[in-house]
């Protein structure tokens, strides 16, 4: 009989679900909408910035009529695979914040920490439970070239008030050990992980409690100007609303301009099973925060409340033509990719299979910071492009969506950030070969640490691949 390799069986069991969804009770399903309604705001979308969006809108006027209205259901998109990490930056990290937006960097970063602060307040009054830690993260260096730039980025986050450390190689494998650290990065303050499923029905929670109308399975299939407001069609009713929001994130755009600022890129996760006491022993990790390697193409990685790990990240994948298809969730060369590197990390955890393995879309723009802005006159507004930080800045996309509708000038909406919009992606077929040009790019950088003549273009562009 032939034997299979230890990746290979390690991945054989694995459930294709989200960890979070699978690993608890989701709450009882909305009904879809079958007939006409109106309202005030419709929502389109029930991830985070939708929930968002409904509960800041409810926050200022209790008498609002907010209906969301998902596709599918609540946490099914990103904000329920995503590996549940949360950080204050709103520009993708300090330096790259300091290379677009060098004037407004410190009104940025008091923004992302408000923001951060104010969601855990309301988390607290309203009891949610997310299993929210403000545990910190470590950056590992894995080539001599990333130390340098790991030192050199301690500095940088210390003149701006970070409490940061520097660590050895000897140092940070004594707080996680694995052969492959030479180095790294401690940051203590600023970000943390959460289970994102059990935020997303803890919002959802709260939205009916203050009003909200939820209508799951009801996927809206197209939008026009009705007289002073919008009409909304989904295959068995319309919505007549004042005003509308479009929170669908890296999902097909129902608005023709938001068509070329992001596209989808899958990302794959795997979680293993429980470790033992003894495999907790032989890694450490004792502080349990986050941890990213530093290189272009990373790997994240974090513990789980009941000593699982969950590993991603690392080969995100495009596909032609800004395809979404279902099956692309599950891709066994990704996922076999990852459970290699996990095992060339940990070595001590040879013969630890994998519980769980899934992908989800990220929508990712040129800059890597999301896109807000209004259409139809001011009737409707738009927030997608988190490029993998939307656990807590959806929420500070929401809040500007929601002053775009209510043609309030604030101090969001008066962001650089906000004003100008990140360069657009190409048509097909020159997007897959510009995607694919700059993904060999990048994993050459984190070879050699040069950044060549197109990175370098690129940089010079505004586009954000220097994060």
């Amino acid at each position: 009989m032939k034997m299979l390799s230890p990746v290979f069986a390690s991945l054989k069991e694995a459930e294709t679900k989200p960890f979070w969804i699978s690993n608890q009770d989701a709450p009882e399903a909305f009904p879809s909408l079958t007939c006409a309604t109106t309202c005030d705001l419709a929502i389109v979308g029930g991830g985070l910035t939708g929930l968002w969006a409904a509960i800041e809108a409810k926050i200022a006027d209790p008498t609002l009529d907010v209906v969301i209205l998902e596709s599918q259901h609540v946490a099914y998109g990103a904000s329920g695979r995503n590996g549940g990490f949360f950080s204050e930056s709103l520009t993708h990290g300090l330096a790259h914040g300091l290379s677009l937006w060098p004037r407004e960097i410190d009104t940025l970063l008091r923004l992302g920490r408000e923001n951060v602060s104010e969601i855990f307040a309301y988390l607290d009054a309203e009891g949610i439970d997310a299993d929210q830690k403000f545990c910190g993260k470590s950056v590992m260096a894995l080539r001599p070239h990333q130390v340098d730039e790991l030192a050199a980025s301690s500095k940088q986050l210390q003149e701006y008030g970070e409490k940061v450390e520097f660590l050895t190689g000897d140092e940070t494998r004594k707080d996680i050990d694995s052969p492959t650290y030479l180095a790294s990065l401690r940051i203590h303050d600023g970000s943390g992980i959460l289970d994102p499923a059990k935020l997303s029905w803890g919002l959802r929670q709260a939205a009916v409690k203050a009003g909200v109308r939820i209508y799951e399975m009801t996927p809206v299939k197209a939008l026009a100007r009705n007289g002073a407001g919008m009409l909304l069609r989904t295959a068995s009713a319309e919505i007549s609303a004042h005003k509308v929001i479009l929170a669908t994130n890296a999902f097909a755009p129902l608005l023709r301009r938001m068509k070329n600022m992001a596209i989808p890129v899958f990302d794959h996760v795997l979680v293993t099973e429980q470790l033992t006491s003894s495999q907790i022993d032989s890694i450490g990790w004792k502080e349990s925060q986050g941890v990213t390697d530093a290189g272009n193409q990373f790997h994240y990685y974090r513990r789980t409340p009941d000593d699982r790990i969950l590993w991603g990240g690392y080969d995100a994948i495009y596909y032609r033509g800004s395809s979404r298809v279902a099956s692309q969730e599950q891709f066994d060369a990704s996922h076999q990719l990852l459970a290699e590197h996990f095992f060339e990390t940990f070595p001590q955890l040879e013969g630890l299979n994998f519980s769980h393995k899934w992908a989800g879309m990220i929508d990712t723009t040129s800059r890597f910071t999301p896109v807000i802005g209004r259409a139809f006159g001011g009737r409707l507004a738009y927030a997608f492009g988190y490029t993998g930080l939307g656990v807590t800045s959806s929420r500070f996309g929401a809040k500007v969506a929601l002053d775009f509708i209510n043609n309030r000038t604030s101090e969001l909406t008066e962001l650089t950030l906000v004003k100008r919009k990140p360069i657009p992606f190409p048509p097909e077929p020159i997007r897959s070969a510009l995607v694919a040009k700059t993904r060999g790019a990048l994993a050459r950088e984190d070879i050699d640490g040069k950044r060549g003549p197109w990175l370098g273009l690129l940089d010079r562009m505004g586009v954000g691949f220097n994060s």
